[in-house]
């Protein structure tokens, strides 16, 4: 027997054999690609202009701004939508709008809320005539979760917004301004549930089409520094100019720069659009819009949300910053509204157009490295088709389990409501409706695995057509991404990456190819971390992000996807774990099929019970 050398003077696999199938240079090579999307990207950057506001000092009266949020603690401390309080806290609106001259129009519709069925909402409108039909909206909620008194969520924003409106009303003098754009003081209601009163303004108020800019107000007198909210319910961004006119008029007043997310959250928030604040509808549609708030990416209101506790010198900063915009903007410049998106940096931005080329451009090198593996697999006359045959049955299972979760949908077992948000406060596991899906999904597996399990030894030619075949569906599954939101692709891009090299360790220890496998998951990962985190869902995130696809919140088309991408790891993950197998011949499959084999050995197990309990009786007779 000889003996083997040690592992120092074993020879590397050559390259394009069984053990090195990846081709390594030309993966290196096509990053080389990379660099004039980059170059792009560069070139993308600017600085967009502020409007200048004009120098009169504003007329925002911080103490009287707090006495007002206080005075609607009071009155309506419960204003959850479709309560008595919220019907206070109307009646409360249009009373202090009436006292300065302003008329208040109303506007009431129902909306179905996910646990309560329809609610009826209501929201305020109070307008301030131009010399155009082009608006200016300046907007805050005045609902509240009922669980606290919300003085900061939201009465310091309605008090705000109350405080600018007098500044515009009949009897001041600077109602004899003709302003060259409208105004519109917008008090919604349903923030708590998704933002159903802004959604619905946008959607079907008279003024919608003209609305020019959107300045938010929520939770504006908390301690923490003031910050911008800017996604929306799909992959656009506010135009540049309003977010650098209302970033510029905050740091004058405060001295700072407000607080933005980060790059990497707003390349999360275009990938999976998501917002619970109210600039998101407009955004959607194409409306500038923006948010100022002092809270979390989730909002709290809770028994310690206090009018004692307000921070009046932060409620007077932000005011008065909101008005310095409101002048700034009526100043006659118009706003470039469109579907476009941004990454803000400071006081730059990177138009979204780039980012998606360079996600784009970082899809190449995984795509050719694949195509370059099928292509071997062909000159080495490996058969694909099976692999491809066994994906199509994992598949099959997956979309039968999507089959399952759209039936349920259906059937009541996640609560229905309109396609917003629902309130983060009440996430329950259906624990039932999860087992019964668990149970049904489980008998689809069954079915499946008959095609699935290895029957004999798998030849490790049939091993790389397996990863080939999975890879190849990956590559599909990302050109779709790139067909619907390609920002999308950061989810993605990980596990192309990384789960490439897969058929390259296929000799390694179980512990590195464990390794490899678990850190292809690193994309699907960062959208159920920012969820958990930013979100405070923890374990409730997957059932949250299923029922956002179960509302309609959530694209289709990207559910699909999910499912498609799925059934690939499924495969990757019988490869690396020594349990897969080509779909079998028609030599190798049993005479039956799946369906009939279960049937046949149903009845024939019924048979012997029978026949079981008929020997008792014959023996005895």
């Amino acid at each position: 027997m000889a003996a083997v050398p040690p592992a120092s003077e074993r020879r590397r696999p050559r390259r394009g054999s069984l053990e090195r199938p990846v081709n390594g240079r030309l993966y290196r090579g096509t990053w080389l690609l990379v660099g004039l999307p980059l170059l792009l990207l560069a070139f993308s950057v600017a600085r967009p202009a502020a409007l200048q506001a004009p120098t009169l000092p504003p007329a925002f009266d911080k103490d009287a701004a707090a006495a007002l949020a206080a005075d609607l603690t009071t009155n309506a401390p419960n204003r959850l939508p479709g309560t008595p309080g919220a019907t206070s806290a109307t009646r409360w609106f249009q009373e202090q709008l009436k006292s300065y001259g302003i008329t208040v129009r109303k506007e009431a519709f129902t909306a179905t809320v996910p646990g309560r069925g329809q609610v009826r909402i209501v929201n305020l409108l109070a307008a301030k005539a131009g010399l155009s039909q082009k608006t200016i909206v300046v907007m805050a909620h005045r609902d509240d979760s009922g669980v606290g008194p919300g003085a900061n969520d939201n009465a310091s924003g309605t008090a705000a917004l109350l405080e600018l409106a007098r500044a515009y009303a009949p009897t001041v003098r600077a109602s004899l301004i003709h302003l060259p754009y409208s105004l519109l003081f917008l008090s919604t209601d349903g923030a708590v549930y998704g933002g159903l009163g802004a959604a619905w303004f946008a959607a079907h108020a008279p003024e919608a089409p003209d609305v020019i800019a959107v300045v938010n107000l929520d939770a504006i007198a908390g301690p923490q520094a003031p910050r911008l909210e800017l996604n929306a319910d799909t992959s656009r961004s506010p135009t540049p100019g309003l977010v650098e006119t209302v970033r510029a008029q905050l740091a004058a007043e405060i001295g700072a720069d407000p607080r933005r997310p980060s790059t990497l959250r707003q390349l999360v928030d275009l990938g999976f659009p998501y917002s619970l604040y109210e600039q998101a509808p407009f955004v959607t549609r194409g409306i500038p819009a923006v948010t100022i708030t002092t809270a979390a990416d989730r909002p709290r209101s809770g028994l310690q949300d206090v009018a004692a506790r307000l921070r009046t010198t932060r409620l007077g900063q932000i005011g008065r910053a909101t008005q310095n915009v409101i002048d700034a903007l009526q100043q006659g410049v118009a706003l470039a509204p469109g579907p476009s998106s941004y990454i803000y940096l400071g006081s730059r931005i990177v138009r979204g157009w780039a980012v998606e080329l360079v996600l784009v451009g970082a899809l190449l090198p995984f795509l050719a490295a694949t195509v370059d593996l099928f292509a071997r697999c062909r000159r080495r006359r490996i058969r694909v088709a099976p692999a491809l045959r066994s994906y199509r049955s994992r598949l099959g299972f997956w979309a039968w389990c999507g089959v399952l979760f759209a039936l349920f949908t259906l059937l009541g077992a996640w609560p229905d409501g309109a396609p917003r948000p629902p309130t983060l406060d009440n996430v329950h596991w259906p624990t039932g409706a999860l087992a019964a899906l668990a149970v049904l999904a489980g008998l689809g597996w069954i079915v499946a695995r008959d095609r699935l399990l290895p029957r004999r030894a798998v030849l490790p030619e049939e091993e790389l057509a397996g990863h080939a075949a999975a890879l190849l569906a990956l590559g599909v599954v990302a050109l779709l991404v790139v067909a619907t939101n390609p920002f999308a692709l950061i989810f993605l891009l990980p596990s192309l990456h990384v789960w490439l090299w897969l058929p390259q360790v296929r000799e390694s220890p179980v512990w590195m190819r464990a390794i490899v496998l678990v850190a292809g998951f690193a994309g699907p990962l960062l959208l159920l971390w920012s969820f958990a985190d930013r979100y405070g869902l923890g374990w409730d995130t997957p059932w949250y992000i299923a029922w956002l696809f179960a509302l309609g919140y959530a694209p289709v088309p990207g559910f699909v996807i999910a499912l498609a991408c799925a059934a690939a790891a499924g495969q990757l993950v019988a490869l690396v774990g020594g349990r897969y197998a080509p779909y079998p011949s028609a030599a190798e499959r049993p005479p039956r099929g799946p369906l009939r084999q279960i049937i046949r050995r149903l009845v024939f197990a019924q048979r012997r019970r029978r026949r079981a309990a008929t020997l008792p009786r014959r023996a005895a007779g």
